[in-house]
């Protein structure tokens, strides 16, 4: 279980600093590079995933953190961290790198605007964190239970 813990932690901590270090390019740097598919430009989304709940104000930052508390409170209990530390790290690192934007900027820091053929959302590096961290946990879900069938 220590093994795990020191992946989780460690997972958790890298993802949070990339992202707050590729962020700080954009905040502070002024970084912005445009593209044929996609610009790198600096967006604040003052929601969650196409500005959903954005009406939400200030208590979205406090209900997304109640919301990772009590998810990661299951994931203790029901042991699931021995099984998807890596995963669950990126996850937790890249939540706290989006909470902590919430606080610091009043809103979450998104850079990677996608415009070929349509606009799709404004996103950066923590959410590709957590979409990968939840593609992990399915992937490895999906083939342990196939293999559990055999």
């Amino acid at each position: 279980m220590m093994r795990s813990v020191i992946i989780f932690l460690l997972v958790t901590l890298g993802t949070f600093w990339i992202d707050q270090s590729i962020k700080t390019l954009f905040v502070e740097g002024g970084y912005y590079l445009e593209g044929s598919c996609i610009n790198l430009e600096l967006h604040y989304n003052k929601g969650v995933a196409f500005s959903m709940f954005a009406f939400l104000g200030p208590y979205l930052k406090w209900i997304q953190i109640g919301l990772v508390l009590l998810v990661l409170g299951f994931i203790l209990y029901e042991g699931y961290l021995k099984k998807y530390a890596f995963a669950i790290g990126l996850i937790v690192g890249g939540a706290m790198g989006n909470i902590y934007d919430r606080f610091h900027h009043e809103g979450v820091v998104d850079y990677v605007a996608w415009h070929c053929g349509f606009n799709f959302a404004v996103f950066n590096y923590a959410d590709v964190m957590i979409d990968l961290g939840v593609a992990i946990v399915l992937l490895m879900g999906f083939l342990e239970g196939k293999s559990d069938k055999k």
